[in-house]
């Protein structure tokens, strides 16, 4: 069996009186990403990390910023068109991990629900999704609460 493995990063500055979106789920915050999109990292990382392991480049050139169409659009469709593109090309994916990096706001209580949404996008048993967060003892932009990062990485096998 063929396995192939990636990783993605996503990073998006915070800023005032905007949605904050991770994991696939609206969590409140008083500051949310500055993104084309709606800003949600951690499944942006998921995608990279699935375009990465099929070498089909990167979330960029699927989904460029500079397209219309995606201004604005629900993260959870761009990683189901991404799994969808996985899967064209003839792979399945296996597992998901990833880790979200911010100082606020504490994100363990979603945790969850964000590995169950991404489970359901994906089709997924909840089991094969990790999700985890750290801050960075209010160091960098994530600990002066200026943005936030994911990485993810993922698991691949040829059907």
């Amino acid at each position: 069996m063929k396995i192939k493995t990636g990783i993605g990063i996503d990073v998006h500055r915070l800023e005032a009186g905007r949605e904050f979106w991770l994991g696939g789920i609206k969590i409140e915050h008083e500051q949310g990403c500055v993104a084309h999109s709606d800003g949600d990292v951690l499944l942006h990382a998921i995608c990279d990390a699935l375009f990465g392991a099929a070498a089909m480049g990167d979330i960029g050139q699927h989904f460029p910023d500079t397209c219309p169409a995606y201004k604005g659009i629900d993260s959870k469709v761009l990683l189901s068109k991404t799994k969808d593109l996985i899967e064209a090309k003839g792979y399945a994916i296996s597992n998901v991990d990833a880790v979200v990096c911010l100082q606020k706001p504490k994100i363990r209580p979603f945790i969850d629900s964000m590995r169950h949404c991404i489970a359901e996008v994906l089709e997924l048993d909840v089991e094969d999704v990790s999700v985890k967060a750290t801050t960075t003892e209010h160091l960098g932009f994530e600990g002066r609460e200026e943005g936030v990062s994911a990485y993810a990485t993922v698991l691949l096998y040829k059907l």
